[in-house]
């Protein structure tokens, strides 16, 4: 029987997956948590063969448990199941440790063939992601003798890495940009992880560098 903890912080939502994947053969929920932390305890003290985690939960979030839990537990798979299909959630959970990333509109037959690949030691993405990806490295390939590195950022990204630069607080930024917190953040991660920038120091060095913003900002 494969054992699972499942963290979904909307409790209509967890229930519903539950009851899904207890419909399966051979798959069994050992514990539900509604936060990153619990999740995290839930996983010391059952020590699951695989974890259901969503991103967007209060408190800590899904991408830290995510980390937080590859490191304690490396030998037990996390699969990512969001309503998020951007390049730059994927690669964050990716990065994090994730071994897995789905998306909450799956059918039954892909949330069994997802769990039993992780399980398996293998990395599932769905379709959709994949192709978002197999693109997302083309263009990668494509710029890779470019003469400026801000080509192998998407003009989204350069958008918020400028606005970074400048001062622009995350809130700020989604408010210029019309966009979500976790949103921008998640953009943020994307750039420091394609840039190979670990600090917002090193994001200001960065753009200075390349001309995106002035000097004397």
């Amino acid at each position: 029987m494969t054992r699972i903890v499942l963290a979904e912080d909307h409790t209509l939502v967890r229930k519903g997956m539950r009851l899904l994947i207890e419909t399966i053969p051979g798959l069994t929920v050992v514990g539900e948590a509604a936060d990153g932390l619990e999740a995290l305890q839930l996983i010391e003290q059952h020590l699951p063969d695989c974890v259901l985690m969503d991103l967007a939960m209060p408190g800590l979030s899904g991408i830290e448990a995510v980390r937080r839990s590859s490191a304690q537990f490396p030998r037990i798979p996390i699969l990512v199941v969001s309503m998020h299909a951007d390049e730059a959630y994927v690669h964050q959970a990716l990065a994090a440790g994730a071994a897995g990333y789905l998306l909450k509109g799956s059918d039954k037959e892909e949330l069994e063939t997802a769990v039993r690949t992780v399980c398996s030691g293998q990395t599932y993405l769905t379709p959709a992601i994949s192709k978002t990806l197999v693109t997302a490295l083309s263009r990668k390939s494509q710029v890779s003798s470019a003469s400026s590195p801000l080509e192998i950022l998407t003009a989204r990204q350069r958008e918020v890495l400028r606005l970074v630069a400048e001062g622009n607080s995350t809130k700020q930024v989604a408010a210029r940009l019309g966009l979500s917190v976790k949103t921008v953040e998640a953009h943020r991660g994307a750039i420091m992880e394609r840039l190979g920038i670990r600090d917002l120091a090193g994001l200001v060095r960065f753009a200075v560098r390349e001309g995106l913003v002035g000097g004397d900002k």
